[in-house]
């Protein structure tokens, strides 16, 4: 039997610089197929290559909250003014044809035996954030697969539940244990905000049942380059160098 190793990615937020160092790694370690919690644009200026390079993938993909409100013609009050005007520029650079895309993207899909979400499974169109213990508890709850790969804080970590949740810092590779539970953040490719400025995604193989979660270094003067010549908020530019 052929192994398959899904590359998870997420938060890809329209960094051309960092999605195409994540594939590159990606290709080197084998991956076989691809997928994304959500997230493909926002932030950064290359949206619409990025989103492309995604479907030519065929990557199997849930809708983020920048994905959705890009999308959507909706009040966007409750986001950050500086994410709220990046927004307004994004949807500018799509196709109705892409937005319709975007549009149509489920908030939760169940892949082979795991599942994907950009933030919570009890409740995903609230954008609810997990960050600690007590927030993955309420999530575990409503997980039907061993394994879930979710987003939206930016931050790898890794939750497992066998009676209590246990937290497991994000880097490395993670054995999947039967009899145990498995929430993931994989880390943002296109904006981290853990301190480390590399982009970050995760290799599961459901073959060897194992989770790996790597950090891959990309041209982060390029990327800010392109921000500032958008004329896009030069504090995004900045956060890029210091992965915050």
């Amino acid at each position: 039997m052929a192994n398959i190793r899904y590359a998870v990615m997420g938060d890809i937020h329209g960094n051309w610089e960092a999605l195409s160092a994540v594939l590159a790694d990606a290709q080197a370690q084998g991956v076989t197929n691809y997928t994304c919690v959500g997230d493909m644009v926002g932030y950064n200026a290359n949206p619409a290559e990025c989103l492309r390079k995604i479907r030519e993938l065929n990557a199997i993909c849930v809708r983020g909250n920048h994905d959705h409100y890009c999308s959507h013609d909706e009040c966007i009050r409750d986001f950050h003014p500086l994410a709220a005007n990046v927004v307004d520029w994004t949807r500018n650079q799509l196709t109705d044809e892409e937005l319709a895309y975007l549009k149509q993207l489920k908030l939760v899909r169940v892949v082979s035996s795991f599942t994907l979400v950009h933030s919570t499974l009890d409740m995903p169109e609230k954008w609810g954030y997990v960050f600690d213990e007590l927030e993955a508890e309420s999530n575990f709850n409503y997980q039907s697969t061993t394994v879930c790969f979710y987003g939206h804080t930016h931050q790898p970590v890794v939750f497992e539940k066998s009676g209590y949740v246990r937290r497991i810092n994000g880097g490395g590779k993670i054995p999947v244990t039967l009899g145990k539970k498995y929430f993931v953040n994989v880390g943002s490719v296109g904006q981290p905000r853990d301190g480390d400025n590399r982009a970050s995604y995760g290799i599961y193989d459901t073959t060897a049942r194992l989770i790996e979660l790597r950090r891959v270094d990309y041209d982060i003067a390029a990327a800010q380059k392109k921000i500032l010549d958008a004329k896009l908020p030069e504090r995004l530019a900045v956060r890029l160098q210091l992965g915050v």
